[in-house]
C-alpha cells in the first residue's frame, strides 16, 4: 500500500495543501512557473506552506550549461523553449520538464507514479503550449520526439499502456490535454531537435 503524502502548491491555479495528487495536479497543470512539492505528513506540509517559501524545499539546480560543441550549434532557435521526458522502466515513473533552450531555467516539472516515456513527451509538448498559449507569446518548441509530434498534431494519445487505477491520474490528465488539442489552435512552431547534430536536448534529464 503507498505512503500517503501531502502536496504543498506554493504558486498554481489555487496554492494550498493537498492531500490528494490529482487535485494537486489541478492546480498545477498548464500553470506557468508552479511551485510544489510532496511532504509525508501534514504537519510537514503546513510548516512548509505556512511558514517557509518554495526555495527552501524545492532543489535550485534549474539550469545546466549546454554541452553542445560550439561548432555544432548553427541553426539552433536558442529563444525558444525545449521539452523532455525522462521514465525510470517503460512503462515506470515517469516525469517531464520544459526548459529555457538557451538558459536551461525550468519553467515546468510534472512527476507521476507510472507512465511511459511517449506518454511524457506527448503532455510536455501539450503543457508548453497551454503555458503559452495563455501568455499570448509564439515562443518556437523544441521536442526530440517525433512520435510526440504526430500524436500532436493528430490530437491523440495513441498509447498502448493500460488504464488502471494506478494509471487513473495518469490518464486524467491525457484527456485534459486532449481536450485541449480539440478545443484550441496554436501558431507556434514544434520544432525537431536534432540530436545527433547538437547532443541531447536541453531538457533532457541526463540519465542516460
Amino acid at each position: 500500500m503507498a505512503k500517503k503524502k501531502y502536496y504543498v502548491v506554493w504558486q498554481g491555479a489555487k496554492p494550498g495543501i493537498y492531500d490528494k495528487w490529482k487535485d494537486c495536479q489541478a492546480q498545477i497543470m498548464g500553470f506557468p512557473g508552479a511551485k510544489y512539492k510532496s511532504f509525508p505528513t501534514e504537519s510537514a506540509a503546513k510548516a512548509a506552506f505556512y511558514n517557509g517559501k518554495p526555495t527552501d524545499f524545492i532543489r535550485s539546480g534549474t539550469k545546466k550549461k549546454s554541452v553542445i560543441p560550439d561548432a555544432a550549434k548553427k541553426g539552433v532557435i536558442w529563444e525558444s523553449i525545449s521539452v523532455d521526458a525522462a521514465c525510470a522502466g517503460n512503462p515506470g515513473v515517469m516525469e517531464y520538464q520544459g526548459v529555457h533552450t538557451r538558459t536551461g531555467d525550468q519553467y515546468f516539472h510534472q512527476k507521476f507514479n507510472l507512465g511511459t516515456n511517449n506518454i511524457g513527451e506527448f503532455l510536455a509538448l501539450v503543457h508548453v503550449l497551454a503555458m503559452l498559449k495563455k501568455l499570448d507569446k509564439n515562443t518556437p518548441i523544441y521536442t526530440d520526439s517525433k512520435i510526440a509530434m504526430g500524436w500532436v498534431k493528430g490530437k491523440k494519445c495513441k498509447t498502448k499502456l493500460e488504464k488502471s487505477i494506478k494509471t487513473e491520474a495518469l490518464f486524467e490528465v491525457v484527456r485534459r490535454a486532449e481536450i485541449w488539442l480539440h478545443n484550441n489552435s496554436f501558431t507556434n512552431p514544434i520544432l525537431k531537435w536534432e540530436t545527433k547534430k547538437w547532443g541531447e536536448i536541453p531538457a533532457d534529464f541526463g540519465r542516460k
